[in-house]
C-alpha cells in the first residue's frame, strides 16, 4: 500500500496551515483559518486506483473555507521518490478529474517534487488531437530550491523549515554516514533553539530520525549525545520518547507472547520484549558497554529478573551498578 502512515503524512496531519504557509503562502492568505480545516482521507481513497499501490507518495485532499466563504477542496501531492516519476503529471490529472467527476467538487492540485533531480519540475498535463485540448497546470515546490538558503531555513520557525532542511541533509549526505549523524545532531539540537514546546519538538524530532537514518553504531552515538545534552540543557523532551517506544514495544511484546496460545510462546514473547527493553535503556547510558552488558542481560532466563532488571536501570546511574542489579546484589 501505499505509505500513508509515513512522518510525511504525520507532519502534514498537525501542520497543514504552516504547511500551506510555507511552500503555498498566496493560497495559505485566501483561507479562513479560524474555521479549520477537515481532512478528507476516505473520500481521496475512493480514487485511488489499485494500480498505484506500493509508490512512495503521500496524498492529501483537505476541505477548506476561503475568506469569501466559499468551501475549496485542496489535493496535496508530495512526490518523496529519490528518482523522479515519469507518470507524476499524469496521476495529478487522473486524481484531479476523478474527483471533479465523483464529487462535483472543483480540486485545487498542488505539489510538492522532493526528487533529487534539479531539471525534473513536471506542473501540467495536456492532451490532444484533430483541435480536441484537454490538461491540467499545476503550481510546484522543488525542495533542491531551498538548498541556497539553508542558514534562512534553520532560523525560521514554521515547522517545514526543519522538514525542508532534513530532507536536504539527507540527500547531501546519501553516501556519507559519520556526515549525516554529524548533521543529524546539529539539527536536532537546533529543535530546542526555537522556542518550541516539547510536544512538537517531538513530534519534528521524530520526522527527522526517521528520514535521516542511521547505520546501528551511528545512532547509538547519536543517541548518547542527545542523552548529555538533554541532561546539560535539563530539557528532557526526546529521551522521552525512547521510554514512550519502549514501553510500547515491551507492551506489544507481552501482547505477542500472550496470543502464541502456549505456556513457552508466552513467555519467549515476554522475554524478547523484556531484552528490547533493556537494551534500549543500556543504549542510551551506556553506549560503551552495549555489549557487555546485554550478553549478561540475554543470559538470563527467568523472568522475575528481567523485570527487576528493567525497573533497576531506570535509578541506576552506572554500568557497574547495573551489573550487581543483574548478579543479584544490591547497588
Amino acid at each position: 500500500m501505499m505509505d500513508f502512515d509515513s512522518p510525511w503524512k504525520d507532519i502534514l496531519d498537525e501542520y497543514f496551515e504552516a504547511f500551506m504557509s510555507f511552500f503555498f503562502p498566496k493560497a495559505h492568505a485566501d483561507i479562513d483559518w479560524s474555521r479549520g480545516h477537515e481532512f478528507l482521507d476516505k473520500e481521496l481513497q475512493q480514487i485511488i486506483k489499485e494500480a498505484e499501490l506500493g509508490r512512495r507518495v503521500v496524498d492529501k485532499l483537505v476541505k477548506v473555507w476561503l475568506k469569501s466563504g466559499a468551501e475549496e477542496w485542496i489535493l496535496i501531492h508530495v512526490e518523496i521518490q529519490t528518482q523522479a516519476a515519469d507518470d507524476f503529471a499524469e496521476r495529478l490529472f487522473v486524481y484531479s478529474y476523478r474527483l471533479i467527476d465523483r464529487y462535483n467538487r472543483k480540486v485545487v492540485s498542488l505539489a510538492v517534487l522532493a526528487d533529487d533531480r534539479s531539471d525534473w519540475r513536471p506542473d501540467s498535463f495536456t492532451y490532444q488531437m484533430w483541435g480536441f485540448k484537454i490538461g491540467v497546470w499545476f503550481p510546484i515546490v522543488k525542495l533542491l530550491d531551498y538548498a541556497p538558503n539553508a542558514v534562512g531555513l534553520a532560523d525560521d520557525s514554521n515547522p517545514f523549515a526543519m522538514v525542508v532542511l532534513a530532507h536536504l541533509k539527507t540527500l547531501e549526505t546519501r553516501r556519507h554516514p559519520d556526515r549525516r549523524q554529524a548533521a543529524k545532531l546539529v539539527l536536532v539540537k537546533s529543535l530546542y533553539q526555537h522556542g518550541w514546546d516539547a510536544d512538537r519538538v517531538r513530534k519534528l524530532f521524530r520526522f527527522v530520525d526517521w528520514i535521516m537514518d542511521l547505520p546501528d553504531e551511528l545512532a547509538r552515538r547519536f543517541r548518547a549525545e542527545i542523552h548529555k545534552f538533554e541532561e546539560e540543557t535539563h530539557m528532557p523532551y526526546i529521551t522521552s520518547i525512547e521510554r514512550i517506544g519502549r514501553e510500547e514495544g515491551f507492551n506489544q511484546g507481552l501482547q505477542e507472547g500472550r496470543q502464541e496460545g502456549r505456556q513457552e510462546g508466552r513467555q519467549e514473547g515476554q522475554r524478547e520484549a523484556l531484552f528490547d527493553a533493556i537494551g534500549l535503556d543500556v543504549e542510551l547510558k551506556f553506549p560503551d558497554e552495549v555489549v557487555e552488558i546485554m550478553s549478561l542481560v540475554k543470559a538470563i532466563d527467568d523472568l522475575k529478573t528481567l523485570r527487576a532488571a528493567l525497573k533497576a536501570i531506570k535509578t541506576i546511574h552506572t554500568a557497574g551498578e547495573f551489573r550487581q542489579a543483574l548478579a543479584g546484589r544490591p547497588s
